[in-house]
């Protein structure tokens, strides 16, 4: 167990010198605090989208190509991926440019987002229109309740369940609870980023396979792994409260590179809190993550997590678990909790808090 030391996690940055192409950048951001995510565009376009043009170019082949091809592929999913996608996660749920400027709002769902795997308008209707609605609960088709979560069969049988039934059932939620709007949004990407591979397919194979096909499949496994070890804990008696259905990591390195994404219990309480704020809102409610008996965990993220639940390493996972108001007496005390909570809940035997 660890005491709760003090945040390293970046927050609100004040008195910094602003450069000229700083100060045109600001003047389209709606909130200066997100200035390092036009920085993240800039670096994406002028690197990216180039590599990805020269796949598809007649006359690169042999070892040339394969060479563009790693750098891209090294690039993408190794430098850029997660900085990427918490980006879009962060700009899902706070609107980035002003209104004035609001068609560059499509760039990165529809330019940038297809380069990592992101069909237009899918993580949008699922992350805001399903997800944060259900909370994780049976009506949110990529709840994680109704799975043993520190076991493999069951990681991949929800995996599975994804990319098969995942964007149908999506749909079909849509329809159910008669939101049309997010209906038309995510069909419309989905069918349009098929009717593209198809067309491309046709084009070069070789690189619409490397460009938008092979993303698609790298981007689905990441996001469900994600959602499976943020989602991982859960109190059996109070499923539909963000304290003991999320968790929380500080003190990450992960942290500084994918703006603060580790703070999930905060962000499942309040959505459209600044990705700044959630160090200083965790101080000022540590009473409240005590009292609700949630898990934090310091010095490690959401894939040490699922490492560690994968192969039960409970010990590891006890040893980086932060004991807020001294609740437990020893490791051991911690795994009892972490195990009861991990455990797969019953349909219909779940009960909500009051």
């Amino acid at each position: 167990m660890k005491h709760l030391l003090p945040l390293t996690d970046p927050g609100t940055r004040t008195g910094s010198s602003v450069s000229w192409l700083d100060q045109r950048l600001l003047s389209l951001c709606q909130d200066a605090r997100d200035l390092p995510f036009l920085h993240l565009i800039l670096r994406i376009s002028v690197t990216l989208i180039p590599l990805a043009v020269l796949i598809f170019v007649p006359g690169i082949e042999g070892w040339l190509w394969g060479s563009i091809v790693a750098i891209y592929l090294g690039l993408s999913n190794f430098y850029f991926k997660g900085p990427f996608g918490l980006m879009l996660h962060c700009t899902c749920h706070r609107i980035l440019f002003k209104k004035k400027y609001g068609f560059l709002n499509k760039y990165i769902p529809w330019v940038i987002g297809p380069l990592f795997g992101q069909t237009p308008e899918s993580y949008f209707t699922h992350h805001l229109g399903m997800h944060h609605p259900e909370n994780n609960l049976p009506d949110d088709e990529s709840s994680t309740m109704f799975y043993q979560r520190d076991s493999w069969l069951s990681f991949l049988h929800y995996l599975g369940d994804f990319f098969v039934l995942g964007i149908p059932r999506l749909f079909l939620y849509f329809v159910r609870t008669k939101k049309k709007k997010l209906l038309v949004r995510s069909v419309r990407g989905e069918l349009l980023y098929i009717a593209l591979c198809v067309v491309l397919l046709f084009v070069n194979w070789q690189a619409t396979l490397v460009v938008f096909v092979l993303p698609v499949i790298i981007s689905r496994i990441v996001m469900m792994l994600g959602n499976w070890s943020q989602h991982a804990f859960i109190a059996a008696e109070s499923p539909d409260n963000c304290y003991t259905n999320s968790i929380t990591c500080i003190n990450t390195p992960y942290n500084h590179k994918c703006w603060n994404d580790g703070y999930h219990i905060s962000h499942h309480l309040k959505p459209a809190m600044h990705w700044t704020e959630h160090p200083r809102s965790f101080q000022q409610n540590i009473d409240h993550y005590a009292a609700n008996d949630a898990i934090v965990f310091d010095g490690i993220h959401f894939l040490h997590v699922f490492v560690y639940l994968m192969t039960r390493r409970y010990d590891l996972l006890a040893r980086n678990f932060v004991n807020l108001g001294n609740r437990y007496g020893s490791d051991a005390d911690v795994i009892t909790l972490l195990k009861s909570r991990t455990q797969r809940i019953e349909r219909g035997a779940f009960t909500y808090a009051s």
